[in-house]
């Protein structure tokens, strides 16, 4: 791979990471130029490059997967520099090779590398023949669905169904019984395709409740590779890292120095350049398995940051000009503790499903380290990854760092969409991930109590009283004595799924009583803006932060999220809701990937009838009721947005 000094620095990304890369970038004197979507014409990362070229439509394959566009805007802006960032083309050979023929400096390693160990069944096999150990699996070339069966019941149940050329969770399925697997089969090749433009897929013989462990690496053009210690990303859902921590609670020195010599190995016999990962499982016997190698910057990449002091950006520069590591192993040091956790825009109380729209009120901690690209206003689109923000805390200790994190992830105000806010904050609390043993099996063992709703009656009072206030209309609720005669003011209000009645009472002298689920609140506003409210409750005054968007009420207060529809004035809710009166509705904004029955189809209840693709992950919609199809609404490729009727059936 061609190294040389460059000047100036395209990034082929968006988001936080484009913003993360420019910082570096800007503090060792390069300019920086971004390329933007339709989608993101207006956000941070396109205001703040020294230059901006558009690059295509919203759809990912039309814009940051386009690698003519992102060339072109590189000799149109004179940038001699490429930065992948993650996702997206970051480990696409052959945008590496575009950019090498092009003249411009990749800031990464070489397509030959990218190659070697983009592909899970080649990576698989060059780690075997270097002698570090792997999964059990089949990588084999016969990828019909009665061979892979084959080879399924041989390798033996539960296995793991991977994309060869995936990342992030996509186009991989656990399948715990020969039954299920020819239709996850297909449903994860559909994805695969879909994500990465290859449908070929692994299997991997599933370990039991092991922990996911990564290797941080680093090599140079001169031969010289180093480690920089472990992460440990074993709480995940849908196969994707939601807390990263470092060091991990079951690595010690010993088993560190023997992955990291392993993952060194692995670097240099790769004659590898840049930054990479290596990824394990670790069961419970201390034994660790290779499952693939990232070869580009992680996402968690501030978590090994915050442990070393270093700026890995700033490695991936000097590695890609042509200079030597800047450290040797020896003189590598690990200080303390640190956690992150992916703040993304999902309803994990729905399956972590993906959601988009406006954030109406957008304010990160200032306390800890948050990489983010979003403000008041923004909209999130439903074209790309759902994570919004990273959050990392560093401590002398992990319980430091674990609380550090805990108190800013309250402060956190995300308010307009849905996120996973409260789940994070669920599983850092929990006692398995606080007492250092969650494995990957973590969120599925403990589903149920991490995403049980927390609406504590206090707060459920509280938004009552600010559904009343906040509207348009309720102006003169909004402070000063009330001279007139005290009525109680029905309230009626959908929360969590719920529906909830109950009664708000103005007192004479200002203040409210809230009348919800049998329980008298008493309380008293101190002071109420356009989006916060102060109120005084049983003697101890407490803030939250609010957002009125229609019939819909967003609330914050203590990391505790409450979203409220508004029903005091609508009709009783029909099966129409539901998907009861047979209508099957989209359950977010995406595009229509696959239509899997016709008109006249028999289906029963449960049964799929429609797939959505959002934010790189395809959503299965299916029959609310058992009947005959009476007639499919969309076509696929058609973009939908959330509530669109997509299929009727007829019971």
């Amino acid at each position: 791979m061609s190294r040389r000094p460059f000047h100036k620095v395209l990034i082929a990304n968006r988001g936080e990471i484009a913003l993360r890369i420019m910082r570096t970038a800007r503090r060792l004197g390069h300019g920086v130029v971004a390329v933007y979507s339709d989608a993101d014409q207006d956000a941070p990362h396109v205001r703040l490059a020294d230059q901006a070229v558009r690059i295509g439509a919203p759809p990912s394959a039309q814009s940051y997967l386009n690698i003519a566009a992102i060339i072109a805007a590189a000799k149109a802006t004179g940038a001699d520099a490429v930065h992948p960032g993650y996702g997206f083309l970051a480990e696409n050979e052959e945008f590496a090779q575009a950019c090498r023929d092009a003249g411009l400096v990749f800031i990464g390693p070489s397509p030959e590398a990218i190659k070697a160990m983009g592909n899970k069944a080649g990576a698989k096999a060059i780690m075997q023949r270097a002698g570090v150990p792997c999964v059990p699996g089949y990588q084999g070339e016969d990828q019909g669905d009665d061979a892979m069966l084959r080879e399924a019941r041989r390798i033996g149940f539960p296995v793991m169904i991977k994309a060869v050329a995936g990342g992030g969770g996509r186009g991989m399925r656990l399948v715990s019984e020969a039954d299920a697997f020819v239709d996850m089969l297909r449903s994860a090749r559909s994805e695969a395709a879909a994500a990465f433009g290859d449908g070929t897929v692994i299997l991997e013989k599933a370990i039991a409740n092991p922990r996911h462990i990564e290797i941080q690496v680093f090599g140079d053009s001169s031969g010289n590779a180093v480690h920089l210690g472990e992460r440990d990303c074993s709480v995940q859902r849908r196969h994707q890292k939601l807390i990263e921590e470092a060091p991990s609670p079951a690595v010690g020195p010993e088993l560190r120095a023997r992955m990291g010599a392993v993952a060194v190995q692995a670097v240099k016999a790769l004659a590898y350049e840049g930054a990479g990962t290596l990824e394990f499982l670790l069961d419970g016997d201390g034994q660790f398995y290779f499952m693939e190698m990232n070869t580009r910057l992680q996402v968690e990449h501030p978590v090994t940051e915050a442990l070393t002091g270093l700026d890995l950006v700033e490695w991936q520069l000097r590695v890609a000009a042509g200079e030597p590591l800047p450290l040797r192993q020896e003189q590598i040091r690990l200080d303390g503790h640190a956690i992150e956790v992916r703040l993304c825009s999902e309803d994990a109380a729905h399956d972590f499903m993906p959601q988009s729209g406006r954030m109406a009120l957008w304010q990160m901690p200032e306390t800890i380290r948050v990489e983010h690209a979003l403000e008041s206003g923004a909209e999130i689109p439903p074209y790309y990854d759902s994570m919004i923000a990273k959050l990392v805390s560093h401590g002398a200790s992990r319980e430091e760092a674990r609380a550090r994190l805990i108190v800013a992830l309250e402060q956190a105000v995300a308010l307009g969409v849905a996120t996973n806010q409260s789940f994070l904050l669920s599983c850092l609390r929990h006692p398995v991930f606080a007492a250092g043993k969650a494995t990957t099996a973590f969120i599925a063992a403990h589903r149920d109590e991490l995403r049980a709703p927390t609406f504590d009656p206090p707060a459920v009072a509280l938004a009552a009283l600010l559904l009343s206030v906040s509207h348009p209309l309720a102006h003169p609720l909004r402070g000063g004595r009330s001279l007139s005669a005290a009525f109680a003011t029905p309230l009626r209000f959908e929360l969590g799924g719920e529906v909830k009645e109950c009664e708000l009472l103005r007192e004479r002298d200002g203040s409210y009583r809230v009348t919800s689920d049998g329980a008298e609140h008493c309380c008293e506003i101190v002071s109420l803006t356009s989006e916060t409210i102060r109120v005084r409750h049983a003697g101890v005054t407490e803030a939250a932060r609010f957002v009125r968007d229609g019939d819909r009420l967003y609330m914050q207060s203590r990391g505790q999220t409450l979203m409220l529809r508004d029903l005091t004035l609508a009709a009783p809710q029909s099966t129409a809701v539901t998907g009861g009166d047979g209508k099957v509705r989209a359950a977010l904004n995406g595009r229509v990937v696959a239509v899997l029955v016709k008109p006249g189809d028999r289906v029963a209840l449960g049964q799929p009838v429609v797939t959505l693709e959002a934010m790189k992950m395809e959503h299965v919609h299916t029959a609310g009721l058992a009947g005959t199809v009476s007639a499919i609404d969309v076509a696929e490729g058609d973009q939908v947005t959330t509530g669109r009727i997509v299929a009727e059936i007829a019971e």
